[in-house]
């Protein structure tokens, strides 16, 4: 592709975020562009100022996209080490829900949110091979293993259905 003035680039990264589905890494958009991936992050940064819907996820950046046949609901875990969050995700995506966030109440910072975006049992697998890679510690090991999910779910028996099922694993904190 030949070089773009940087309107016209970050035209092209908003048509590219808008027309897939899933997170593309900055560093495949910056491939994509002949730019640096640094770049690619202020393009983002200033889309983003300019009110465009843009989240980093994990795996990439995407535009979030409103499923309006979905309920937003939320739900707070615990559970004291780190092994059992590959539990809990495939329980939520098991049943049907996406898992959009987690969020933790930090005694300093107040509330801190890291996008999870994860759907799938396959989502699961690479957020947990992700975090070993990095040798990464979940936001919940700051708050003694409490945190909040928000999770997208189809209807509200489907959210009872988790709910249940956290809570004979002792993950729901109710």
């Amino acid at each position: 592709m030949n070089i773009l003035d940087s309107n016209n680039r970050r035209k092209k990264i908003l048509e590219l975020l808008i027309k897939e589905n899933n997170p593309i890494k900055g560093a495949i958009i910056a491939e994509k562009f002949n730019v640096s991936r640094q770049v690619i992050v202020q393009d983002i940064a200033i889309l983003r100022a300019k009110g465009k819907k843009i989240m980093a996820t994990p795996n990439g950046y995407m535009i979030i996209k409103y499923e309006n046949n979905f309920l937003e609901k939320t739900i707070v875990s615990v559970h004291k080490d780190d092994e059992n969050i590959e539990e809990e995700l495939n329980i939520i995506v098991d049943l049907g829900a996406k898992v959009l966030d987690v969020i933790v109440e930090h005694p300093v910072y107040g509330e801190i949110k890291g996008q999870l975006m994860i759907s799938s049992r396959k989502d699961v697998k690479d957020f947990i091979k992700n975090m070993k890679e990095n040798n990464a510690s979940t936001l919940a090991t700051l708050t003694e293993g409490v945190h909040i999910h928000t999770i997208r779910v189809p209807n509200e028996d489907v959210f009872s259905q988790i709910k249940e099922k956290l809570k004979e694993k002792n993950f729901l904190l109710e």
